[in-house]
């Protein structure tokens, strides 16, 4: 059973970055569609990053990757 949600959780995954890349790289972190799984799950990977712009919270894509 864990591994379909591993691979759940990949798939949905690469939609995001998709998505990230066609809006340019980054999007504002409250208009993401994403569960928070998805989103943490980038993260630990260090394939996205979070950016406080001081108006509110970019998810972008990281510069190494």
């Amino acid at each position: 059973m864990a591994k379909v949600v591993d691979n759940y959780v990949e798939r949905t995954s690469a939609r995001l970055l998709r998505s990230l890349r066609r809006s340019g790289g980054s999007a504002p972190l409250h208009r993401i569609q994403f569960s928070e799984t998805i989103i943490q799950y980038l993260l630990d990977k260090k394939l996205v990053q979070v950016q406080n712009t001081g108006y509110g919270f970019l998810l972008e894509i990281a510069e190494e990757f």
